[in-house]
């Protein structure tokens, strides 16, 4: 068989491109912080991105990291129609400068000397070619054409800082709205000085805005008026939330409503959103309304928003039939159950069916229970029946703990793993092995006597019972464990919190149902795993264990020949850095091994991004950080490729994003061969040209148009990378390539063409 690839006539796959079309998000949307208007469309500031809405055709698009943004978080943003500008605040203290001819990052937020707390940027407000920036340590004037900071006051006395929760210029005089009053300043030389700020009014304040009038709010209060005269909108509010100005109105978004006022303090309107608000905006006489979970509100609560999961708070993904799982918990503790975050305390899964987002309506109607689900797996034969784990551990009421069964989303049953013992286990993950039996790997919670629990286990799922077994697989004293692996008949678990090491080996020789034949072994420090826990397991496509260490990595061989062993030995990965012998992943902590189908890995490492390797671990292929790629941060909680796409699902507690990669469905023959970028023009792309769907091993001739070979090589693992280097090591000159592609025993070949423009 004979695959000819022709071709491909697009000019302009850039380098900047290629990185971006690469990637893609699956963040949450619903979370509306802001809304502006522009012309024809509406913009919408949420939590990691941005998206445009025009009523006009009902189209929206979207804006974050995976296609401009340079970060996530967005604590603030404001847009200036007339220049077409946006700046995004986040979390991290950062800017991004949002023009007509591109995207601008500013990472030199001015902080005084000593100053140590929050960089978090409270409030944007644009005014001409002059934005006020306001943060924990006062505020600061930035020029938006130069795209850099004025002048700073910093709102501090005796070295203690007062936050600025909203700031506004009016007449060349700012006005800042801290919880120790509404100050103000005029734009001069003694700006930088707090010492020369008056106080306009007494009181608390968190909101300022200023267009035809001035309009301050405090928790329950709106005031408003020119000058020095002010005064008060007649009602009480309950906990406002935002304050917009324009020309004839003024905006007040309360807890859930909206009210409408003119600028002589006259309501106009008010509107009930019927849940929890963050602002609203009135867009050609029609009001819109921010929502902190259903996106955006038009006044028949016709929502708007780009599809995406519930929240962006995501730990494990399970993938099937191009469906999508994500759990929303955490694993190291329950960070979740905190007063100051009741709503996040019920989080639940998060379902894409295919072709859109669902969020069960079990999580919504029961508000009073407390989720912190660590895994969610789809049965193989039927992705209509759905398990997850509720792994909570302070819930009002023990029994909330537990496996949960969801028919179409639906709840169906929970499975309780008290059973009389002396110890309650809480599940942490599950997994369907080859046979379709289901695994729930479990830890003890609390001893029937007190002390610290070490013991933890896994149960089989009797799906004719529909239970779970009366008792747990033989116990073992390995502390916390977490999601098991299987393969082969063999039940793999990491126990991340067990300090010798920490790796269960469980044989149950592909007969679940019968232990007369099961063996098992827990390597541990002996077996030459470094100490403090293993955190995450693979199994590659040559059986060899990949095992993710809290201080490296170690691999075993033949893992049925190793639980029979006395004392088997896993090994480093040694590797030759600068003419020196290193350990791979040297005291990293491992989170999470990934292998695709042409045997490469995929390895996050706690703080350190992902890293793309070679079967053998030699050589890394690519090197994804948060500063160099779209990961919303640099831990990555769970990786998912789709074997069929090539799609690579990095999942972090600040969201989802998606990486195409370049291997899919290897096997030894080839699939849909594709070159890109083609053609290479180096003015605009300097890297290496990439070629997938090749072989598991392809042999590669590549000639110039008069048959001279060019450079030749062998590929593994499905895809080849070409650096436009003939064999002497010098780039090609310009012209029109040939690659000639033959699978490892010659029953299979493929051919294409590159052209080069140097």
């Amino acid at each position: 068989m004979k695959k000819i690839l022709l071709l491909i006539s697009i000019f302009i796959i850039l380098i900047s491109q290629a990185q971006t079309t690469k990637w893609s998000d699956l963040f949450s949307y619903n979370n509306v912080l802001v809304i502006r208007e522009d012309g024809d469309r509406i913009i919408a500031a949420t939590e990691n991105g941005i998206f445009y809405y025009y009523p006009g055709t009902g189209e929206i698009k979207k804006l974050s990291k995976a296609n401009g943004l340079h970060e996530v978080k967005i604590s603030a943003f404001d847009y200036n129609a007339e220049t077409q500008t946006g700046i995004v605040g986040y979390q991290s203290g950062s800017l991004d400068v949002i023009t007509p001819n591109g995207i601008f990052m500013v990472v030199d937020i001015p902080l005084a000397t000593g100053y140590n707390g929050s960089k978090n940027i409270n409030h944007i407000s644009i005014n001409g070619d002059r934005a006020i920036i306001s943060s924990g340590y006062g505020l600061s004037i930035f020029n938006v054409s130069r795209r850099e900071f004025g002048d700073t006051a910093f709102f501090a006395v005796g070295g203690v800082y007062q936050a600025v929760n909203a700031a506004v210029l009016k007449d060349n005089v700012v006005y800042a709205a801290t919880d120790a009053g509404l100050k103000y300043h005029e734009v001069n030389s003694t700006f930088p000085v707090y010492s020369s700020w008056a106080n306009f009014q007494s009181g608390a304040f968190k909101k300022v805005d200023a267009n035809a009038v001035i309009a301050f709010a405090s928790n329950n209060q709106v005031k408003y008026g020119t000058g020095t005269t002010f005064s008060t909108i007649p009602r009480t509010f309950t906990n406002i939330q935002d304050v917009k100005v324009t020309n004839n109105q003024i905006i007040v978004s309360d807890e859930s409503q909206v009210y409408v006022y003119g600028t002589n303090g006259i309501q106009q309107k008010n509107f009930n959103a019927g849940e929890l608000i963050n602002t609203a905006l009135v867009y050609n006489n029609a009001l819109f309304t921010g929502t902190k979970v259903s996106g955006m509100y038009n006044e028949q609560k016709s929502i708007f928003k780009p599809d995406g999961p519930y929240n962006n708070r995501s730990y494990k993904l399970s993938l099937l039939n191009n469906q999508i799982w994500v759990s929303s918990g955490n694993r190291d503790a329950d960070p979740i159950a905190t007063p100051s975050k009741p709503n996040e305390q019920k989080i639940g899964y998060y379902h894409y069916d295919g072709t859109k987002w669902n969020y069960p309506q079990f999580f919504v109607s029961n508000s009073t229970i407390l989720f912190n689900i660590l895994d969610v797996v789809p049965d193989p034969s039927d992705p209509t029946t759905v398990y997850f784990t509720n792994f909570f551990a302070n819930g009002p009421a023990p029994a909330e703990k537990g496996v949960y069964k969801m028919q179409n989303n639906e709840f169906v049953k929970r499975y309780n793993f008290n059973n009389g013992s002396a110890y309650y286990y809480r599940p942490v993950g599950l997994t369907f092995d080859e046979q379709n039996n289901l695994f729930c790997s479990v830890q003890c919670t609390i001893p029937a006597l007190s002390g610290n629990c070490s013991v933890s286990s896994f149960y089989l799922f009797n799906k004719a019972a529909d239970a779970f077994g009366a008792d747990p697989f033989t116990t073992f004293n390995i502390g916390g464990i977490q999601k098991p692996l299987t393969k082969n008949g063999i039940i793999y678990i990491p126990a991340p919190f067990f300090s010798d090491g920490g790796l269960l080996m469980y044989d149950y020789n592909n007969t679940a149902a019968s232990t007369s034949d099961d063996k098992f072994k827990v390597l541990k420090t002996t077996n030459n795993l470094p100490i403090n826990g293993t955190s995450s397991v693979s199994v590659d496509n040559n059986d060899d264990v990949w095992i993710g260490n809290g201080e490296g990595l170690r691999i075993l061989s033949n893992p049925k020949s190793a639980i029979l062993e006395e004392n088997p030995q896993t090994d480093p990965i040694v590797i030759e850095e600068n003419g020196l012998a290193e350990e791979l992943f040297r005291d990293a902590k491992i989170l999470q091994i990934v292998v695709d189908s042409g045997n490469q890995k995929w390895i996050s490492v706690d703080g350190g991004g992902v890293f793309y390797i070679t079967p053998n671990g030699d050589r890394t292929i690519y090197h994804f950080t948060k500063s160099n790629s779209s990961l919303p941060n640099n831990s990555v909680t769970d990786i998912k490729i789709d074997e069929k796409t090539g799609k690579v699902y990095f999942a972090t507690t600040d969201g989802i994003v998606v990486y195409q990669g370049d291997v899919s469905e290897v096997t030894s023959n080839f699939g849909n061969v594709l070159v890109y970028p083609n053609p290479v023009v180096y003015a605009q792309y300097k890297g290496n040209v990439r070629i997938r769907g090749l072989a598991q091993k392809t042999n590669i001739r590549i000639t110039d148009a008069a048959g001279n070979l060019v450079h030749s090589a062998v590929a593994n693992g499905g895809y080849f990378e070409w650096n436009l280097n003939n064999q002497r090591g010098v780039r090609v000159a310009s012209g029109i390539y040939y690659v000639l592609m033959t699978n490892e025993d010659g029953t299979d070949k493929a051919t294409a063409k590159i052209a080069v423009v140097n």
